[in-house]
């Protein structure tokens, strides 16, 4: 059961916002003081990434929890008692389908594709960074070696 009326839950679900969320910001930041630099919600490419490194064809996304279906296994027992199970159910059911589609597109086009859940980039900003350094690395020992 909702706590929430319906006009609260209705301004609630408007201000969840796509572009800019505070993950977002807090990886683009470290990544910045790296001297990484970046393009953001790159539209010419599938999903449109939250973050790109277009040098190292590397695209980030900051997943939300709820919405990409953490724990799925836990989360959709738990929806099932809930208002508008079916919606949500499907919306996040369809939602992991496209993640997963989007990340097939982006490795056949020769893309690295990172994904971090929220909590894991609030708690742990500086591993997160060091994931992405170490796939920069990893690109850059592959091209030397080609180069040879």
């Amino acid at each position: 059961m909702d706590v929430l009326t319906k006009e609260q839950r209705r301004k609630n679900m408007q201000n969840i916002r796509s572009k800019d969320t505070q993950i977002e910001v807090m990886l683009r930041k470290a990544l910045f003081a790296k001297g990484i630099r970046y393009r953001k919600n790159y539209g010419e490419l599938p999903g449109k990434p939250d973050i790109v490194l277009t040098k190292y064809k590397i695209a980030i996304f900051c997943d939300g929890e709820f919405f990409h279906g953490k724990d799925w296994d836990v989360l959709k027992p738990r929806l099932r008692n809930s208002n508008n199970s079916e919606f949500w159910i499907n919306k996040i059911s369809k939602n992991q389908e496209r993640d997963d589609a989007v990340n097939k597109k982006l490795l056949f086009m020769g893309w690295t594709v990172i994904r971090f859940w929220g909590t894991d980039i609030k708690k742990n900003t500086d591993e997160c960074v060091r994931v992405i350094e170490e796939a920069i690395f990893d690109i850059l020992v592959e091209d030397a070696m080609y180069e040879e």
